[in-house]
């Protein structure tokens, strides 16, 4: 199955998905590095490592003295990312024990 994920991963997992469902919307400034750190019981250096993600992949921007934020586009580019890697990198993984158990994906989708 899956391997165990990077503790600043999963965080970067977190924030994504915080801005795809738009707890943090474009062009709004992230909580700061101490802030997001006290709040997740994570190491500042730790957050700030998920944030130098972000900015190396060009979905927030830097004010300098100022803050982060989330750059136009950035949920729409998360969402597509994300999905790319749910159908690469999870998706297999569930088929194969869907299959192995003999459930339908049909019925499943069906189910309440």
């Amino acid at each position: 199955m899956t391997q165990a994920r990077p503790v600043y991963l999963k965080l970067r997992d977190q924030i994504a998905a915080a801005i795809i469902e738009g707890e943090y919307r474009e062009g709004e400034m992230l909580p700061s590095v101490r802030a997001l750190a006290a709040q997740q019981g994570a190491n500042p250096l730790t957050v700030a490592k998920a944030y130098q993600q972000f900015q190396a992949d060009g979905l927030v921007e830097v004010q300098r003295g100022v803050g982060m934020y989330v750059v136009k586009g950035a949920a729409e580019r998360l969402r597509r990312s994300e999905r790319e890697r749910f159908l690469t990198e999870e998706w297999p993984d569930i088929r194969e024990r869907l299959d192995r158990l003999g459930l339908d994906i049909a019925a499943l989708a069906e189910r309440e």
